[in-house]
């Protein structure tokens, strides 16, 4: 039975499950096997991230347009919006698999102007880089 996502436990949860899928995905698991090295921590900064971003816990420490510029740039360039649409997908799939309700809405809304976001900076900032 699904159920509302209430608290950090059930961002955990769902942190750690779509990145098992993420980390198996044929198209895009490598960007993050790559770089990622401690998935542990790596795991609990996104829990905190999503906590941060969902209940206004502030917890979450980092600056994620910088990271994913860096990481960009690990791979000369070659993340397209399709790694994000694929991303995307794996996250709304988690979602619908194990939640249900109004929190599930706000994270996929959250979730698809945060991929645009980032993967806008990254173009810009490949842009600034070739100058």
């Amino acid at each position: 039975m699904k159920k509302q996502i209430e608290h950090r436990a059930d961002v955990s949860f769902l942190v750690h499950e779509f990145y098992a899928k993420i980390r198996a995905d044929e198209e895009i698991g490598f960007f993050f096997n790559e770089v990622i090295k401690d998935w542990d921590a790596h795991l609990e900064k996104l829990t905190d991230f999503w906590e941060t971003n969902l209940f206004a816990i502030q917890k979450y420490k980092g600056n994620p347009l910088a990271a994913h510029n860096e990481v960009d740039a690990h791979f000369d360039g070659k993340i397209t919006s399709n790694e994000f649409g694929i991303w995307l997908n794996h996250w709304f799939q988690t979602l619908d698999e194990y939640f249900e309700g109004e929190n599930v809405e706000i994270l996929k809304r959250r979730a698809r102007k945060m991929g645009t976001f980032l993967f806008m900076s990254m173009f810009e900032h490949r842009k600034k880089a070739n100058v």
